[in-house]
């Protein structure tokens, strides 16, 4: 165990104590250092989030160099270039590199990421599921990535497509009432949640789900 800077005993390797974000990369550039599997991975969603992506590195595979969504510099890491990007992921197997690229984002106020080095990242990437917009993570702080992967897998085989469908209802809801110029605080949305919505669109019962949905706000309302 690594001791604790503050004074208060040793305390287990990892990152330490996270605060949780998700970041908004829709258009923005972002920096991969390194070509080979890892780096595939996550320039893959990275591109799905809407990221402008340049990955640099002196070898990259050929997968990366045939994506026309990315953009592909094969050339070593340059000092100081991670000042240019919003964000950064270090996705090699050179330590020296990935503390270079840590250490240049570190000192220009820019997050990086170092795929498998908690010690040399400003931000770490949890496992994470997806259903359409809704997003579920998974953080042991560093600790036991295999935890962490295994979670996920968990989630993935729970949460079903029907979930999707039901945030799309409620998203749908909550734009129609903002649209009429009503505040959606203060309306009974976990009671609409608990009543039986989830069972109907299931049994796909879309429009049941949605009838639900409303006699539980309006009834919160009145």
């Amino acid at each position: 165990m690594a001791p604790d800077p503050a004074g208060a005993g040793p305390v287990a390797a990892g990152t330490g104590i996270l605060y949780p974000v998700n970041l908004r990369l829709q258009g923005r550039s972002v920096l991969v250092v390194g070509g080979g599997r890892v780096a595939r991975q996550k320039v893959d969603e990275l591109v799905r989030c809407g990221a402008a992506v340049t990955v640099v590195a002196p070898h990259i595979i050929d997968e990366l160099l045939a994506d026309d969504r990315i953009t592909c510099e094969l050339r070593p890491y340059r000092a100081g270039e991670a000042a240019d990007h919003r964000f950064v992921v270090a996705a090699t197997d050179v330590r020296a590199v990935n503390q270079a690229v840590y250490d240049d984002g570190d000192a220009a106020g820019v997050w990086v990421n170092a795929a498998d080095d908690p010690q040399r990242c400003s931000v770490t990437l949890p496992s994470r599921v997806r259903r359409g917009s809704l997003l579920v993570t998974v953080s042991t702080e560093g600790r036991s990535p295999a935890l962490a992967s295994w979670l996920r897998s968990e989630l993935d085989g729970r949460l079903g497509p029907e979930l999707e469908v039901l945030l799309e209802v409620l998203a749908e809801e909550r734009d129609r009432i903002r649209a009429e110029g009503r505040t959606t605080e203060g309306l009974d949305w976990q009671g609409a949640l608990r009543s039986g919505m989830l069972d109907e669109i299931r049994a796909g019962r879309i429009q049941a789900a949605k009838e639900l949905l409303k006699a539980c706000l309006s009834s919160s309302s009145a």
